[in-house]
C-alpha cells in the first residue's frame, strides 16, 4: 500500500520553491526575511530522509535511491548546457571538473553564458552531501542531539573566523554543507518526535532568540542574509523549529480544487523547475530587450518579463518534467495534475 502524502510538506516545498523562483525575479530582502526557502527545503529533506532510512534494511539502499531521483533531471541539463556553452565561448574548459555535472560533489564549471544556470547547482551539490552523510548523522544525532544540531553551527562560525583556510570550491561546498546542516538534523527531529516533545513556549522562545540574533547579526550589513551564512543558518533554524513543530490541518487544501493541484504540480516537478527557473528568467530578461517592455511603464515592464519567464519555465516543465517520474520510477506524465474526484453518480454506474 502507497503511503499516504504528507500534504503540509508538499504545501512548505511548494511555498518554498515559489519563493525561489520570484526571489531570483525579484531579489527583495523582505522575500528572504518572511520565508527563507533554502531552510525550509532542506528541513523537510532531512525528515523525509530520517523516514526513508528507518524503513530501509540498508542504509546504502536509501542513498541510492535519493541520488537516483535527483540526478537525472541535473544531467539533462548537463546535456543542454554544457554543448551550449561550449558554443558560446569555452574554449578552454576544465575537461576533468565536467564530470561535476555528472556526480556534483561540488559545484559544475560554467563560463560566463552558462552561469546562470550552473548557479542554483549548489543546492543540489549541498543536497546530495547531506543525504550521503545522513546516516552517520542521524546515528548521532540520537545519541547526542543538541550537541549535533549546534556542531554545524559552531564548525561554520569558526570556519568563517578564518583559522583555517582552504582552497576556494572545498570550502564553498563546506560551507554551503555546515550553513544547513542544523536545519536538516531539525527535519530528523521532527521525524523522531522530539519536535512534538518540546513544550510550545520553549519552541517559540528558541525560535524568537534564534531570528532575533540572526537579525540583529545582518542588521547594517549590505546585501540579503543569506549572503552571510552563519546569519542565515540560525535564522533558517528559528525558522523551521516553527513551522514543523506544528502541522496545521490541511484538509482545505483538497477543496480548493486549482491550489491542490498546483500543489500537486510543484512537487512532482520541483526539481524541474528549480534547475531550470534561472534559465528561463535569464530568457526573460533577453525577450524583453526586444520587444522594449520598458516603455508600457516599470510594473509592465516587470510583471510582463515574470509571466515571460513563468510561461517559458512552463514549457520547459512539459517537455523536460517526465524525467522526474522516471527517476522516481512512476510512469512519465506530462501534466502530474490530481484527476478530478469522481461524482457519486459515476461511482455508482461501475459498481
Amino acid at each position: 500500500m502507497a503511503a499516504t502524502r504528507d500534504r503540509y510538506f508538499d504545501l512548505l516545498r511548494a511555498v518554498a520553491i515559489a519563493r525561489v523562483v520570484t526571489y531570483h525575479m525579484f531579489p527583495l530582502t523582505a522575500l528572504e526575511l518572511i520565508f527563507p526557502s533554502m531552510g525550509v527545503m532542506f528541513a523537510l529533506g532531512g525528515s523525509l530522509m530520517a523516514r526513508s532510512l528507518d524503513r530501509a534494511a540498508r542504509n546504502h539502499t536509501v542513498v541510492v535511491s535519493r541520488l537516483r531521483r535527483l540526478l537525472p533531471a541535473l544531467w539533462v541539463l548537463g546535456l543542454i548546457a554544457v554543448p551550449a556553452m561550449l558554443l558560446h565561448g569555452w574554449d578552454d574548459p576544465p575537461w576533468a571538473r565536467l564530470l561535476l555535472w555528472v556526480l556534483p560533489l561540488a559545484d559544475p564549471p560554467s563560463n560566463e553564458f552558462g552561469a546562470e544556470a550552473a548557479g542554483p547547482l549548489w543546492y543540489l551539490v549541498t543536497y546530495l552531501w547531506l543525504v550521503v552523510l545522513s546516516p552517520g548523522l542521524l546515528w548521532l544525532y540520537r545519541r547526542a542531539p543538541l550537541p549535533t544540531l549546534a556542531a554545524p553551527l559552531i564548525l561554520l562560525a569558526v570556519l568563517l573566523a578564518g583559522p583555517v583556510s582552504l582552497p576556494e570550491t572545498p570550502e564553498r561546498t563546506l560551507v554551503s554543507v555546515l550553513q544547513f546542516a542544523t536545519a536538516w538534523m531539525i527535519g530528523f527531529a521532527h521525524r523522531d518526535g522530539g519536535l512534538r516533545r518540546l513544550p510550545g513556549l520553549a519552541t517559540v522562545v528558541i525560535s524568537a532568540a534564534c531570528v532575533a540574533g540572526a537579525l540583529g547579526f545582518w542588521w547594517g550589513s549590505e546585501g540579503g542574509i543569506s549572503g552571510l551564512p552563519l546569519a542565515y543558518a540560525i535564522f533558517s533554524a528559528g525558522f523551521t523549529l516553527i513551522l514543523l513543530r506544528w502541522a496545521p490541518p490541511t484538509g482545505w487544501l483538497g477543496r480548493t480544487r486549482f491550489l491542490d493541484g498546483l500543489v500537486t504540480l510543484v512537487n512532482a516537478r520541483a526539481v524541474t523547475i528549480y534547475l531550470w527557473h534561472n534559465p528561463a528568467i535569464t530568457a526573460a530578461l533577453a525577450a524583453n530587450e526586444v520587444l522594449e517592455l520598458w516603455n508600457f511603464g516599470t510594473v509592465v515592464e516587470e510583471a510582463g518579463t515574470f509571466a515571460i519567464a513563468l510561461a517559458l519555465l512552463a514549457v520547459v516543465v512539459l517537455a523536460l518534467g517526465w524525467v522526474e517520474d522516471v527517476a522516481a520510477k512512476r510512469p512519465p506524465r506530462l501534466l502530474p495534475w490530481p484527476a478530478p474526484p469522481r461524482r457519486a453518480e459515476d461511482l455508482a454506474l461501475t459498481r
